[in-house]
């Protein structure tokens, strides 16, 4: 379920309260949820799974993602959370958890053809955020 970007980033669907437990015997440190609460009938609340991931002591970052898109807090907010350790960041199928991690990826200085190509491997197209990862700092 959970798709290996690097081996201290992961992706994922939307996870389940019981999923927690399995991110940290996987060795996760922290989770990001990227999902608004609401954003579906069948979700967990954000709550829940913050609880859940405080129980078994993982740490918990909510950077929802919406219509409108990505902004330089909620890059700077996952450049942040991807320092705690291998994280696990999740959506409702994983695709903008991937673009946050791509442009915190190339804030940090990251090569844009391989962050693409690391997304790609995981079944994901980065390609339309070129220019945003170059303007970013990414490099080519």
């Amino acid at each position: 379920m959970f798709k290996q970007l690097t081996p201290a980033v992961a992706v994922s669907p939307q996870i389940e309260v019981a999923d927690v437990a399995t991110a940290a015997a996987q060795g996760f440190v922290c989770i990001v949820n990227n999902r608004p609460d609401g954003e579906s009938p069948d979700q967990p609340a954000g709550g829940a799974i913050r609880a859940a991931a405080e129980a078994a002591g993982l740490r918990y970052v909510a950077i929802p993602v919406d219509a409108r898109g990505f902004s330089q807090p909620m890059v700077a907010a996952m450049a942040d959370a991807l320092g705690s350790g291998k994280t696990l960041a999740f959506c409702r199928s994983g695709t903008r958890s991937t673009n946050l991690w791509s442009l915190a990826s190339a804030s940090q200085g990251g090569s844009i053809a391989e962050i693409t190509a690391t997304a790609a491997a995981a079944g994901y197209d980065v390609s339309g955020l070129v220019g945003a990862m170059a303007q970013l700092g990414g490099k080519a």
